[in-house]
């Protein structure tokens, strides 16, 4: 205690003649410095939705699980949309479908490839809601205020491995894929769409990793071959604490675009989904990645756009202002 609070806690005794009741009442003043003062937080916002433990946990360890926050009605209806996709039966303009390099059979169509990853499903309606649900919205306010864009759609769907361990995604920051700012204000909401476990894949995290930089980001050098955009950190210390979020189905995690993390091989026979967003602030940025170490998955970006649409004069920028959709709040610059 410093001096000055000694000082006061002498004249509190001296006025009150009770040292237990001012002792009690100074300790209380200090709890409600803690948790009611956003200022005292870094990365959450104070809208009443976490609790002090919870912001405490993420300020520490950049992620918070949320168990059962996704009904098994509404993972059903995802997994359908998915299946149509799979299946052909709806054509969707600006869908991203990644196949395993590996992968000769399908869950759905036999003697296809596999689709083991959609992005940018935000002209799928029966997918997109869910960067819409309230639930998950009341959550994702607590990163990033009540202006929110969904900038970054996924639903993973890992295949089996056939040996050669193409289902592991190496470890990353989701960050090394952005072209906007600041990193503090952005999130990301992924929900196990089964149960998620270390034998099918589930994610790992390095605690406490989003307190560091973007660090750099390439192609692992993997002898079974590595897929298509799963870009891996250079160097990361591999002694690391770790933690393997094992989840059930419509369980939750929210997570900072800095934290390092990956997930394993799906060791199982069955698929393991998930859907996910990242979500930001409408109040973020735009920056330019030229000459940074972001530079390489940029050019990766503008070389799938010239290839898949012949258009060759978008910067890496406007690939993401053209996939972001307002979903709460008004958008202010994003």
């Amino acid at each position: 205690m410093s001096r000055s609070a000694d000082r006061l806690k002498v004249v509190l005794n001296h006025l009150n003649g009770s040292h237990g009741n001012v002792g009690a009442s100074f300790t209380s003043a200090q709890s409600v410095s803690l948790h009611h003062h956003p200022q005292t937080f870094r990365y959450t916002l104070d809208t009443d939705i976490l609790t002090p433990e919870q912001r405490l946990s993420y300020e520490e360890n950049g992620f918070i699980l949320i168990r059962n926050l996704v009904s098994p009605e509404d993972i059903e209806k995802f997994r359908k949309a998915f299946e149509e996709i799979c299946k052909r039966e709806v054509k969707v303009p600006g869908l991203v479908v990644m196949r395993d390099v590996s992968i000769a059979k399908s869950e759905f169509v036999e003697g296809e490839k596999a689709v083991t990853k959609l992005q940018d499903f935000q002209e799928v309606p029966g997918l997109f809601r869910f960067c819409t649900l309230p639930q998950i919205l009341k959550y994702v306010e607590c990163f990033t205020g009540p202006n929110i864009m969904a900038m970054h759609t996924m639903l993973i769907n890992k295949p089996p491995d056939t040996g050669k361990k193409t289902s592991r995604h190496p470890m990353h920051q989701d960050l090394h894929y952005f072209a906007f700012r600041p990193a503090d204000q952005i999130v990301c909401a992924w929900t196990a769409m089964e149960k998620v476990h270390r034998q099918n894949g589930c994610l790992v995290v390095l605690p406490g990793s989003h307190k560091g930089t973007l660090q750099e980001h390439d192609y692992p050098e993997w002898e079974g071959g590595i897929n298509k955009m799963y870009h891996g950190i250079r160097n990361y210390d591999p002694n690391h604490s770790r933690v393997h979020l094992e989840m059930e189905k419509g369980d939750t995690v929210f997570f900072h675009p800095l934290l390092i993390h990956g997930s394993g091989m799906n060791q199982t026979e069955g698929f393991r989904k998930a859907i996910s967003c990242h979500y930001a602030s409408a109040d973020c940025y735009y920056i330019d990645v030229k000459g940074t170490t972001q530079e390489n998955i940029s050019n990766e970006v503008k070389d799938l756009v010239f290839r898949k649409y012949g258009v060759d004069s978008l910067s890496f920028q406007e690939t993401w202002a053209l996939r972001g959709r307002l979903v709460h709040g008004e958008r202010t610059s994003l």
